[in-house]
């Protein structure tokens, strides 16, 4: 197995030869830029020079310059794009060097899936600034970035489509080439949050000009008579000039259409250019061989092996492609007198659309899978250390050893167990402030979301039931809706139970309950929450500065374990070894710390 300095290693090294292709593109780019404007004012010296002279030497000096001038354009503007992508390989590589050492600055937090109220995701800080999200997050389509969002907000409860996960997970692990190829590729696209809605909405709109028949015919018609017109001019049978009136009259009938067709092409014209990425995409999805159940079903959904969904939407693309060429006035003309070009144009796209306009949902969604799932492979590929959980059947069971959060540093983590064996069962943590309390929580959730979405966790094992988890530690209050802290905890604590009586099965994580009330009152209503939880058969943990509730475990000796984190005092210092111990805290330091920071505290 690879360490972290071994996937430190392979990142610089694929960076340095990058770099190195990247000069050798420029180098090639300089020449043949150098080399295109020879030829050009060889050309044009050339034709100038020889106008008057023999034609075949002229055609020659064309040949011999200008062929060539073209040609090396196609191949400057392959050179430019190997160039940028060669750049964009680099910054991937210098990224992940960089989130190896938990920078993860340059890639999206997903700030816009914060949502305060939802059942994990905001006391987790799984969206936001240094948040999981981020930190997981290697997605290059918009498609891909919500639907990873999606997974990490609506965790999976089935012990099967877990293990199917983590297998496609694990199998796209050491595809690294892959991977960066499909982020490489994405990201040389600038998306926006719309085009893929636009595309869809593209995709089933009617088509306007193929259900008219006349329409259908207008080009048949046009080049037809082009044809018949021409031929009795070179059969002498009509002077030369009816083909120009025929022309002409044909190329200004044509600007009738050409409002309704400049205002398509304005709306979804530059939404999709976008599909010369989704035909590349597909394309690389399609030669990746695949064996996992979800990765050979994600391939069903363009088409398998058969590489139908690249080859139809690169078919789209050159159909734009092509009708971009209206913006070219003087091949407009021609081709709109000749017979009717854009019309054509327009109903050949429409056909397509009829034709494939179905699938391109299921494509997008392909495409969104192998985003989502290359940025869960990355995550275990960064983090060889991390193991897979093994998902149990029986309820409830959460067991792990030497675990921690992903997002500490790996020298400084320090790791700790959790055991809960059964139905109903409680794990109530005390102690002091600062000492770690907090921490736990938000480790054991972390992992526990991450095992459900099928990545691997930080931890040396770990085995899990997958109820729905929720948690309650930071409710927050809300003045827009005239809401106290102490009621929106409440409300936060009634969800619970009413999820509960109905059936459904829950982890729960809580810190502190009814923080916002007087001790006795508080005391006393976390007592009757708990005793109510064990009535309804669920499993958590609490994080409690309240020592009474470690009593409750003399209540309920075979369902309630207490844990501690101490805050020890050495030599009149405070040190925390953030161990889990069991039993109930025994030190405090609200007292001490104010003592050390100049506060009179009253004995």
């Amino acid at each position: 197995m690879d360490t972290v300095n071994d996937i430190t290693t392979i990142y610089r090294q694929r960076a340095k030869e990058g770099y190195q292709q990247l000069n050798k593109a420029k180098s090639k780019i300089y020449r043949i830029g150098t080399l295109r404007l020879l030829l050009f004012i060889a050309g044009i010296t050339g034709i100038i020079y020889f106008w008057s002279a023999n034609r075949e030497v002229l055609a020659v000096v064309i040949a011999a310059t200008l062929l060539p001038f073209i040609l090396l354009i196609k191949y400057h503007n392959r050179l430019f794009y190997r160039k940028e992508y060669l750049e964009k390989e680099i910054e991937v590589n210098e990224q992940e060097l960089a989130a190896l050492n938990y920078d993860t600055s340059a890639f999206e937090d997903g700030t816009e899936f914060t949502n305060p109220t939802h059942l994990y995701s905001y006391d987790l800080d799984i969206f936001g600034p240094y948040s999981l999200f981020q930190y997981i997050n290697r997605t290059c389509t918009q498609l891909g970035k919500n639907l990873l969002a999606n997974w990490l907000g609506t965790h999976l409860e089935k012990k099967t489509e877990i293990e199917e996960r983590q297998r496609a997970v694990q199998e796209l692990t050491p595809e690294l080439t892959f991977r960066q190829e499909f982020r490489i590729t994405g990201l040389l696209h600038k998306w926006k949050a719309a085009d893929e809605e636009e595309l869809k909405t593209w995709a089933k709109s009617p088509s306007i000009y193929r259900k008219r028949v006349i329409l259908r015919a207008l080009p048949l018609f046009t080049g037809a008579t082009n044809v018949i017109c021409i031929a009795l001019a070179i059969a002498g049978i009509i002077p030369a000039n009816v083909c120009g009136i025929v022309w002409i009259s044909f190329a200004t009938l044509s600007f009738g259409f050409t409002s309704r067709i400049t205002k398509m092409q304005a709306v979804y014209g530059k939404k999709l250019q976008i599909l010369a990425t989704y035909a590349n995409l597909l394309r690389l999805i399609e030669k990746q061989p695949m064996k996992s159940q979800v990765l050979v079903e994600v391939k069903k959904w363009i088409g398998g092996e058969k590489q139908t969904a690249s080859h139809s939407i690169q078919r789209l693309s050159k159909l734009m492609n092509e009708l971009d060429q209206r913006n070219n006035v003087f091949m407009y003309v021609i081709l709109n007198g000749l017979f009717f070009w854009e019309i054509r144009q327009i109903i050949r796209i429409e056909k397509w659309k009829e034709q494939y306009a179905s699938q391109l949902p299921r494509w997008l969604t392909a495409i969104a899978h192998i985003d989502a799932l290359c940025s869960l492979a990355t995550f275990a590929y960064n983090h060889p250390e991390y193991s897979y959980p093994s998902i149990d059947e029986r309820p409830f069971h959460l067991q792990a050893t030497s675990m921690g959060h992903p997002l500490m540093n790996r020298d400084k983590c320090v790791r700790n167990d959790i055991d809960i064996a059964k139905r109903p069962f409680f794990l109530i943590i005390t102690g002091a402030n600062m000492a770690g309390k907090s921490t736990y929580l938000r480790t054991i959730g972390v992992n526990y979301l991450l095992a459900c979405i099928g990545a691997p966790v930080c931890a040396r094992q770990m085995k899990l039931y997958p109820a729905r988890l929720i948690t309650s530690l930071r409710t927050s209050d809300s003045l827009n809706d005239n809401e106290s802290y102490f009621f929106a905890e409440l409300k936060r604590l009634k969800l619970i139970i009413d999820k509960l009586q109905s059936g459904e099965e829950l982890f729960i994580i809580l810190d502190e309950i009814l923080k916002g009330t007087n001790s006795t009152d508080k005391q006393k209503g976390s007592l009757a929450l708990i005793k109510q939880f064990m009535i309804l058969q669920t499993n958590g943990i609490i994080a409690t500065h309240d020592l009474m509730l470690g009593t409750l475990a003399d209540m309920f000796p075979d369902n309630i374990r207490n844990y501690r984190f101490e805050a020890d005092i050495t030599d009149d210092e405070l040190t925390f070894s953030y161990c889990l111990r069991k039993g109930i805290a025994q030190n405090m330091n609200a007292c001490f710390l104010m003592k050390k920071m100049g506060i009179a505290v009253t004995d």
